[in-house]
């Protein structure tokens, strides 16, 4: 067992190893290595070609440190935008202008280095005015010096586009990054979007479904002992019924199921006869366009599921009645409500009524539920013919599993 695991660990190393890697963003070590400008100031002290060499130490070690600090801030933008690395900018800057015009020749090439500095601390206006005063400075003390190692105009060119450049890629490294978390993110979105989808839908089916295939089962246990051949018709239901969710589920996975609002309610007329309750239906109104029949078909078959499984109702209506602008759907019975005798309330209380009155809300309807004026359940839904919204964007995602009321 454990040289299967070790041989399982390998492949997954070696599969690792050949995967590409994306290239990350730069980080602060690649501004390291231009501190070697500065070995010409360097080789000017060591030599003692500089007047008080210990001041001029002193400079040049304040200065390495201070680019280090700034340096390794500014790639970190919790850093590069606190107080602190303003004031270490400031302070790198102060010694940067007392070694140019203390020294001058290469001692000057600190301009360049501040500008790098400059770069991976400032954006947007403050770096434009922070670069191109850094690059008038670093000309105007070149030609004070006349001892500069290049023309005034190259070091002040050089200066402004040392900063420019890095900020510039910084900022596009910045970008990318950015890009790339929300890739991920919107990769992340849609795969928790079609979990949902996919849960929410076989919950409903198999919910309906099952509730459908109890029902009746129980009429064809009931049915046997004094007439086996409507036994044998329920039984052929529940095989129909079970054929029929098996399509269903097919559909849920693929994501392409619409049912219709006539197929729900025939589905509510056998179901809710072989339990015994007596059903009634009355359309009126102009053909409604399809995503408007299956937000409806949804309702109607959570009404029936609840129906079925918590109501003691004898009869149940079904009213369609609509216009060119909007539909309603009203299903009626004369069972047991959760407050039956009180008033009717707007509101829904259980997990797929809920997520019905979710569904409505996207595309401008409503959904009511609660006990009927004269006793019995009332389930009110109401939507715009021509509504789109959410359905549009994901016809197979239906409301919340079917539950109770």
């Amino acid at each position: 067992m454990s040289r299967i695991g070790s041989l399982a660990l390998s492949n997954r190393r070696r599969r690792r190893a050949q995967r590409p890697r994306r290239p990350g963003p730069p980080g602060p070590y690649v501004l390291l290595p231009w501190l070697l400008m500065g070995l010409g100031a360097f080789s000017n002290l060591f030599q003692g070609e500089t007047s008080s060499p210990w001041v001029g130490g002193l400079g040049l070690l304040a200065f390495n440190s201070l680019y280090v600090s700034v340096v390794f801030r500014g790639f970190d933008k919790r850093k590069r935008e606190s107080p602190v690395s303003y004031v270490l900018l400031a302070a790198l800057a102060a010694v940067t202008l007392a070694l140019a015009i203390g020294y001058g020749g290469s001692w000057l090439l600190f301009f360049p280095l501040l500008s790098l500095a400059c770069g991976t601390i400032l954006r947007h206006r403050w770096l434009a005015a922070g670069l191109l005063g850094l690059a008038v400075v670093a000309s105007l003390v070149a030609v004070w010096r006349e001892d500069g190692t290049s023309t005034p105009w190259t070091l002040g060119y050089g200066t402004f586009i040392s900063g420019a450049v890095t900020a510039a890629l910084l900022t596009l490294s910045d970008t990318v990054m950015e890009l790339r978390a929300t890739r991920q993110e919107l990769a992340r979105t849609a795969v928790e979007k079609e979990r949902l989808r996919f849960s929410r839908d076989l919950h409903d089916l198999l919910g309906h479904t099952l509730s459908v295939i109890v029902v009746k089962s129980e009429a064809a246990r009931r049915l046997a002992p004094r007439d086996m051949d409507a036994a044998l018709l329920q039984v052929a239901d529940i095989e129909s019924v079970g054929r029929q969710a098996l399509t269903e589920i097919r559909e849920a996975v693929t994501g392409y199921r619409e049912e219709s609002l006539a197929t729900e309610l025939d589905r509510a007329r056998s179901a809710l006869t072989a339990a015994g309750i007596e059903p009634s239906v009355r359309r009126s109104g102009p053909p409604l366009p399809p995503q408007t029949e299956a937000l409806l078909g949804w309702v109607a078959r959570e009404a029936v599921t609840n129906v079925l499984r918590y109501s003691t109702a004898t009869t149940c209506a079904f009213v369609v009645d609509g216009t060119q602008d909007r539909v309603r759907l009203t299903v009626t019975d004369d069972g047991r409500g959760p407050s039956a005798g009180g008033p009717a309330t707007p509101g829904v209380g259980g997990t797929g009524l809920k997520g019905l009155t979710e569904r409505l809300a996207a595309v401008g309807g409503s959904l009511e539920a609660g006990p009927g004026p004269a006793g019995g359940f009332v389930v009110l839904a109401e939507l715009p013919v021509d509504g789109t919204g959410e359905q549009g964007e994901d016809d197979g995602a239906d409301p919340a599993c079917a539950g109770d009321r």
